[in-house]
């Protein structure tokens, strides 16, 4: 495969600085280097590849944890020496386990916007539920009644979410819509359907021709 890489400006070490992203929710996950080899490895495969400035070789991210990154797109910024990388993760982009190497808030300000990073985090939590089983944890429960259940919990959510709305009364409506929500997730789990699947259907909307 051919693969351009005429418009990016490498450093002097002949590395590029790359932004992995998650592509359903915007969450940063990692920082890395690319060489031009590793970029064309990435484009070449679909996959993250990347250059370990300290062992000064390529490496496949996932190659022995399984937590590839498969690749949605890469755009490079104005200046051309820098990539944002759009992945859908097939696991924690971070060696320690955690899902992203951004874990250690050092600033926030008062205004505290919630963003859809919050639907990955659930359903991380649900997943670790549906491994692990732990005693007493609600979630536990509904795996364990099965997929009736699962179900029957999502369709009255969904009355409560009519309810409210009908009632006009935004704040029942705020958390039943949460409620609702967190089933959605339960049964897509007990499915096997990730939410990165259907956050893709409606990106795909959204980039149709209008």
């Amino acid at each position: 495969m051919n693969i351009d890489t005429a418009n990016i400006r490498f450093d002097e070490k002949g590395l590029i600085p790359a932004v992995v992203q998650d592509a359903s929710t915007g969450e940063v996950l990692t920082v890395a280097y690319m060489n031009e080899e590793s970029f064309k490895k990435s484009a070449g495969t679909g996959e993250t590849w990347f250059y370990s400035r300290s062992r000064q070789e390529l490496w496949h991210k996932g190659a022995t944890s399984g937590n590839t990154q498969k690749i949605v797109d890469m755009t490079l910024d104005c200046d051309g020496d820098s990539l944002v990388v759009r992945v859908k993760p097939a696991g924690p982009a971070c060696h320690t386990g955690e899902r992203s190497c951004f874990n250690e808030k050092v600033y926030e300000s008062d205004d505290k916007a919630v963003g859809t990073q919050i639907l990955s985090v659930l359903e991380s939590l649900i997943a670790e539920r549906d491994e692990e089983r732990p005693e007493g944890a609600y979630t536990t429960y509904l795996f364990e009644e099965g997929v009736d259940k699962i179900l029957k919990k999502v369709g009255e959510e969904s009355a409560e979410v009519i309810i409210a709305a009908k009632n006009r009364d935004k704040e029942e409506l705020k958390w039943e819509t949460a409620d609702l929500l967190y089933h959605t997730l339960v049964l897509l789990r007990e499915q096997k359907l990730p939410l990165a699947d259907v956050m893709g259907v409606l990106e795909e909307r959204h980039n149709r021709p209008k």
